[in-house]
């Protein structure tokens, strides 16, 4: 079943959205570094990425949520978005859904597709926080816009696998 029979990305789609992602995180990383600024404002380079991934994570689930009844509670919203939204994202479900049920959210996944092409070794470890920021962001940006105003952070332990939590604050 689609969303608002919007099929999923198919492979080639895939390669396209990889790549893109790749070459804007490229390209953030160059202007900064053009710039002349030194690895303390790198901060500034994982913020561009978060608030794109923001505002693209807004814009998608205002519309694949057009036609779908309101949601019943947070763990709702939170199993929407690990199922649905991810897989018409990244063609693949969120892999496990954890939550202490005070508003803290771990949401795992196994082989996060954005570091598969990372992930041929501990090499490239240390990278792959900027390739998470605008996937922080979306997730963000998709909460924000179903209510949920939350900080979204994520980890790599082991590539190309991954861990972001959703930590929703209370207003």
């Amino acid at each position: 079943m689609y969303i608002n029979d919007v099929p999923p990305l198919d492979m080639a789609d895939d390669s396209l959205f990889e790549f893109l992602h790749m070459e804007i995180v490229s390209h953030v990383y160059k202007e900064h570094e053009s710039r002349g600024e030194n690895d303390k404002e790198r901060g500034t380079c994982v913020s561009s990425l978060e608030l794109m991934g923001f505002r693209v994570g807004q814009g998608l689930i205002e519309r694949f949520t057009k036609d779908t009844p309101s949601f019943k509670d947070e763990l709702d919203v939170m199993k929407f978005v690990c199922k649905d939204f991810w897989t018409n994202i990244y063609r693949k479900q969120i892999d496990n859904l954890r939550t202490n049920h005070q508003g803290t959210y771990v949401l795992q996944d196994n082989r996060f597709p954005l570091l598969t092409p990372l992930s041929n070794g501990k090499q490239y470890l240390e990278e792959a926080p900027k390739y998470l920021a605008f996937s922080c962001g979306l997730l963000r940006g998709a909460l924000s816009n179903l209510g949920l105003e939350s900080v979204v952070t994520a980890e790599v332990s082991l590539m190309p696998a991954c861990k972001f939590q959703v930590v929703v604050q209370k207003i």
